[in-house]
């Protein structure tokens, strides 16, 4: 996760669905590079994928990961001391 691009692919992927394609564009990576990083994700039980056709669509697995972007947007918003409530 600590890689920028995994982030950005989680913060895009709240949203809803993306396929590779969508976030080979995002990221501004070649297709291999990004196709290393989902799969490096999905093997790690963030992500979800279904094959349609020639195209792979990726989802977030966890529900729950959207709280974690929350918490770190509490946590980075305030003092070095402050608790996250999670």
């Amino acid at each position: 996760m600590a890689h920028p691009t995994r982030l950005l692919f989680m913060d895009l992927l709240m949203d809803g669905e993306k396929c590779v394609n969508d976030l080979t564009r995002a990221a501004g990576c070649d297709v291999t590079t990004v196709s290393k990083h989902l799969a490096l994700m999905k093997s790690a039980g963030l992500l979800i994928c279904e094959k349609r056709g020639l195209q792979v669509f990726y989802q977030i697995a966890c529900p729950c990961f959207e709280d974690f972007f929350g918490c770190i947007d509490l946590i980075s918003s305030t003092s070095e001391h402050t608790r996250c409530a999670c």
